[in-house]
């Protein structure tokens, strides 16, 4: 029998109009206005609700109003693939739907730091967008988790899902990079039917990789940037049309999401030895990997992790826990703080404020400069935490390996 078990404990308020729709929040690259709260974290005094989730996910939760929608995978040899929600103000589930049921081909091997519910759902107009790969996507009402619709077309994966999904121009965009092939695919996000593929076609020895597109808007025209193993391209969203390509070599297994400042777009190349490469948008077309590259960077770049940018400065966090400061212009290395933690979460910048989870479970919160890193807290969550949180007035939500848990004070 499935059992959630979810502890409310005191309420700050109804929620409303909140939107936190995708991987990364409203912007999708992890930066908001505003400040953490609380820093240092009593998990008596300050735990508002937790709510144990069964099975494993290191997807990111989501949310829109006063819900809040996760997915998970239930079960060993035998797997459950299932969408949760919650409300956000007591942790009480809303409801709880199984979605798909792999194979044991399917499922296949996955490595040690992954889940088969990695994938952050995308909320939209109402609809949740969960996404579980090679395993299948799906539509969902957000009001009562009926299923709108289903779309499964398997590929040959390594290692298992990871990439999540963006929505754009009525299109479900999400990269399907398996053992096989290299392919960003696009669904029609009303009917779930698939609008069209797009094949790298990159002769790289490992294809694989978990890229996260992320759609911008660069000289009055819509595109999204994916990468994947060898190449990062801008492509159009309404045909999948490649418009400008830089190539990196043998770069795979790529995950770290692309951030843009100023039609400069920032882009991890992934294992073995990734690079930070920045690249100029403006009039970008074809391969312009000789002419529109401004600077690479490859000291202490991370594998896993996304980054983010404020002002003039780039924050990265490596595999290893190595917490470095680049700066924008010239990816010149400003500083470097040794967290001494293994670190897969990718970076959230609440002002000047970094927040960083490790694989140990525990929750750096450093204030960040161009002149370096001041811890303000250390606070330890007792389980791994892979996903990222979310950022409210006066508390946070964090995922961690067995729970979620609302922080926060009056």
């Amino acid at each position: 029998m499935l059992r959630v078990i979810c502890l409310p404990l005191f309420v700050l308020g109804i929620l409303q109009g909140f939107e936190w729709p995708e991987f990364r929040g409203l912007s999708g690259m992890g930066v908001i206005e505003g400040r953490v709260s609380p820093e240092k974290i009593d998990f008596k005094k300050d735990l508002i609700w937790e709510c144990e989730i069964p099975g494993k996910g290191w997807s990111s939760p989501v949310m829109s109003g006063d819900t809040l929608v996760v997915t998970t995978a239930v079960g060993e040899a035998e797997v459950e693939l299932r969408v949760i929600a919650l409300d956000a103000n007591s942790g009480q589930i809303k409801w709880n739907q199984l979605v798909f049921e792999p194979t044991a081909e399917e499922l296949g091997a996955l490595h040690e730091k992954n889940s088969f519910a990695s994938s952050t759902p995308f909320l939209s107009e109402g609809i949740v967008f969960a996404h579980f790969g090679h395993m299948g996507t799906a539509a969902l009402s957000l009001n009562d988790g009926a299923i709108l619709w289903r779309y499964h077309e398997p590929y040959s994966a390594k290692h298992g899902n990871g990439g999540s999904p963006v929505l754009v121009d009525g299109n479900l965009v999400f990269s399907a990079d398996g053992e096989d092939r290299g392919l960003l695919r696009a669904l029609n996000a009303k009917t779930g039917k698939k609008a069209w593929e797009y094949d790298r076609k990159k002769d790289v020895r490992q294809k694989f990789s978990f890229g996260t597109p992320l759609v911008v808007n660069i000289g009055g025209r819509k595109q999204i940037i994916s990468q994947g193993s060898g190449m990062v391209g801008g492509f159009d969203p309404e045909n999948g049309h490649l418009i400008w390509s830089v190539d990196y070599g043998s770069g795979y297994s790529v995950v770290p999401r692309p951030f843009l400042k100023e039609e400069i777009v920032y882009v991890a190349t992934g294992f073995n030895r990734p690079n930070l490469l920045a690249i100029d948008l403006k009039g970008a077309q074809g391969d312009v990997t000789k002419s529109h590259v401004k600077w690479s960077a490859a000291r202490d770049i991370p594998k896993t992790p996304s980054f983010v940018i404020s002002g003039q400065e780039i924050y990265l966090v490596e595999d290893a826990g190595r917490l470095t400061c680049l700066d924008l212009e010239t990816g010149e290395r400003l500083w470097m703080e040794q967290l001494r933690r293994k670190v897969s979460s990718s970076l959230t910048l609440v002002g000047d404020q970094l927040l960083t989870f490790t694989e140990e479970g525990q929750g750096f919160l450093h204030r960040v400069s161009r002149q370096g890193a001041t811890l303000i807290a250390e606070n330890d969550y007792g389980e791994p935490i892979f996903a990222s949180p979310i950022i409210l007035d006066r508390s946070l939500i964090v995922r961690s390996e067995k729970r979620i848990r609302k922080l926060g004070r009056e």
